[in-house]
């Protein structure tokens, strides 16, 4: 791989992390997302956006793997109830669709 096509695939990979981030907080539910947001929300996102971000290929499979696996994690902890877990673990996994319309 070349110099350039390596920071194509930077950029493409940042852009990726921006429009689910901006998702996240900005979408269709993103003023009750932020109203409902707490410590280990935040953290959760951001996890999941730091494994995407180190992605070269970003598919739904592997950002669906990676939702599942800090999901996990975070179902160890005691502060975070089950319910929570499975609404926000449901929006992340939900959030590709309109992710994989930003990388098309």
């Amino acid at each position: 791989m070349t110099k350039t096509e390596n920071m194509i695939g930077a950029g493409i990979g940042l852009a990726a992390v921006a429009a689910l981030g901006t998702y996240f907080l900005y979408g269709k539910k993103g003023a009750e997302n932020r109203k409902k947001i707490t410590g280990w929300t935040l953290k959760m996102k951001g996890e999941v956006l730091e494994k995407v971000e180190d992605l070269k290929e970003i598919s739904e499979e592997a950002y669906y793997a990676i939702v599942d696996e800090v999901a996990i994690r975070y179902a160890r902890l005691d502060r975070v109830s089950a319910s929570e877990l499975k609404h926000l673990t449901e929006e992340l996994k939900g959030a590709w669709v309109h992710l994989g319309r930003q990388l098309r």
